[in-house]
């Protein structure tokens, strides 16, 4: 099963002093079990364009849609066997411990 994690930053980062993950390992070890299947650093919120249509017209605005401290920094499209692996994927990642990880399966758009 396919799962979309949005890494994202978060206000209230863990205070536990012990050594973080390194994310090089972590994506080495999910890339080489066949678990993570793509994945990259965003740029910052100021180089994002939001796009709408409305009535019609065409609404290009500077910036994310949304205007909040947590931002998606990055994401990793993992293929999980079901959401417990990818919940375990998921702790095991650097940001689990500087901000949040947000996991969304693929909608089936068989129907």
């Amino acid at each position: 099963m396919k799962y979309m994690m949005f890494v994202c930053s978060d206000t209230e980062p863990d205070t536990d002093p012990t050594e973080i993950p390194d994310i090089h390992k972590w994506v080495a070890e999910n890339d080489s079990r066949g678990r993570r299947l793509s994945g990259n650093v965003l740029g910052p919120t100021s180089a994002a364009t939001t796009v709408r249509v409305r009535d019609g017209e065409l609404l290009v605005s500077e910036g994310p849609f949304a205007e909040t401290a947590e931002v998606i920094v990055g994401f990793d499209l993992l293929d999980c066997a079901d959401l417990d692996e990818a919940i375990e994927v998921a702790r095991t990642h650097p940001m689990a411990r500087h901000g949040r990880l947000e996991l969304r399966p693929f909608a089936d758009l068989s129907d």
